[in-house]
């Protein structure tokens, strides 16, 4: 999965996602190179789900200060 594509995920699919690939790995049914493979995919997937909740927290800080009239 590319940048772009994971651009287009919504949150809840990229932990769906990571969820897969974590049972994936955890069942121990596939062979090294594939495990490699999603393991790199899954550090893709974890790097895009903190990237967005940071600037959820960004905003969600950001407001907070706003209505407070800080």
């Amino acid at each position: 999965m590319t940048g772009d594509d994971l651009g287009a995920l919504t949150f809840e699919q990229l932990l769906e996602r990571l969820e897969d690939i974590t049972r994936r790995m955890a069942s121990g049914d596939i062979g090294i190179e594939a495990v490699t493979d999603l393991y790199e995919e899954a550090g893709r997937l974890h790097a895009e789900a903190t990237e967005r909740l940071e600037r959820v927290r960004l905003r969600l800080e950001a407001g907070g200060t706003e209505e407070a009239g800080t």
